[in-house]
C-alpha cells in the first residue's frame, strides 16, 4: 500500500467557536490529502489530471470516520494516506496524529469515473499508466 504523508495547520476557519476543529473540515482536510497522494505520484495537480487523463473525478461511495482526540486552532498535525487499488475503484486509509497521537482516522472508497456520451459519471478502470506508477 502506498502511503503519502503531509502537514497540515489547523487554521481558525477549520474551527467552531470554542476553538476545536468542526468535524466536516477533517473530510475536507482528508479529500485534499486524496488529492495530494495522487499529485505526489503522478507529479500532476487533479485539475491537470482532467485534462491530460481519461478521468472526470473520483466520487466518494462511501466513508468511515473515527474521531478520537480534538485538534485545535494554531496545531501542525500530520496526516498520513495510504491507497490501495481495485479495477475501477480505490481504498484510502487516512491517520491524523498530533504530537505522534492518533486524532482522527478515516477509510474512503472512491470510484475513477469518466462521462459517457450523454453526459452523465460512469466508473471507468484506473488507467494502467496510473496503476504503473502508483507500482513503480
Amino acid at each position: 500500500m502506498l502511503t503519502n504523508t503531509r502537514n497540515v495547520r489547523i487554521e481558525w476557519g477549520d474551527c467552531d467557536p470554542a476553538g476545536i476543529i468542526f468535524f466536516p473540515n477533517y473530510f475536507r482536510i482528508f479529500d485534499h490529502s486524496t488529492a495530494m497522494l495522487f499529485e505526489a505520484v503522478l507529479g500532476m495537480s487533479k485539475f491537470e489530471m482532467f485534462k491530460k487523463l481519461e478521468f472526470t473525478g473520483w466520487p466518494l461511495v462511501k466513508t468511515q470516520a473515527k474521531f478520537i482526540k480534538p485538534t485545535r486552532f494554531g496545531d501542525d498535525v500530520i496526516v498520513e494516506s495510504k491507497i490501495s487499488f481495485g479495477r475501477s475503484s480505490f481504498e484510502i486509509e487516512h491517520k491524523l496524529t498530533l504530537n505522534g497521537e492518533l486524532c482522527a482516522e478515516c477509510a474512503e472508497k472512491r470510484v475513477w469515473t469518466v462521462r459517457d456520451a450523454d453526459g452523465r459519471l460512469k466508473s471507468h478502470p484506473v488507467p494502467e499508466a496510473v496503476l504503473a506508477k502508483f507500482n513503480a
